[in-house]
């Protein structure tokens, strides 16, 4: 009776230090993993941000030069106002060019503008499905990683099962 009673004992003892074992890799598994979410995490929102940079440095240096081109012109035609006032009828023609290159100008900064929100929105959700992409990446691992830990855990149970009944008939 009482050596099947240390047997248990032994067994016990086993069965726990295996879980102790299985609870310490099942933390490690989890560190190790949420770590390498987290850099995953911040090197995506590092390259958004670099590339919302970039694109509104690109579009202020566009809108600048247009807006430029635009006063310059607006300029001119105010000198061509004074100074072909006498010439009116003559003149009436460059005057009509000049404008309509003055709305064209103005019409162009209107364009870059709306592609500027429209590429910002596509980039917003082209991050958007990003990320919901490495969302069900890392879900998929997650799901793989328990998989991986549950076949361990089932291997290393009945080798202690084994293990047990090999030193209890033996």
């Amino acid at each position: 009776r009482s050596e099947v009673h240390s047997m248990l004992e032994r067994f016990g003892a086993d069965i726990s230090k295996a879980m102790q074992a299985k609870k310490k890799r099942l933390e490690l598994l989890t560190k190790t993993s949420m770590k390498e979410s987290q850099l995953k995490v911040e090197q995506l929102w590092n390259n958004a941000h670099t590339h919302r940079k970039k694109m509104t440095q690109q579009y202020s240096q566009k809108v600048t030069s247009a807006l430029q081109e635009w006063e310059t012109e607006a300029q001119r035609a105010a000198e061509q106002e004074e100074t072909l006032n006498n010439l009116f009828r003559q003149h009436q023609k460059v005057l009509q060019q000049l404008r309509a290159a003055r709305d064209q100008k103005l019409k162009s900064v209107q364009e870059l503008y709306e592609l500027f929100v429209k590429d910002i929105e596509d980039l917003e959700k082209s991050q958007e499905a990003f990320l919901q992409g490495a969302q069900q990446e890392l879900k998929k691992e997650m799901t793989l990683l328990q998989k991986k830990i549950l076949m361990d855990m089932q291997q290393q149970q009945m080798a202690d099962v084994r293990k047990s009944i090999h030193s209890m008939l033996f």
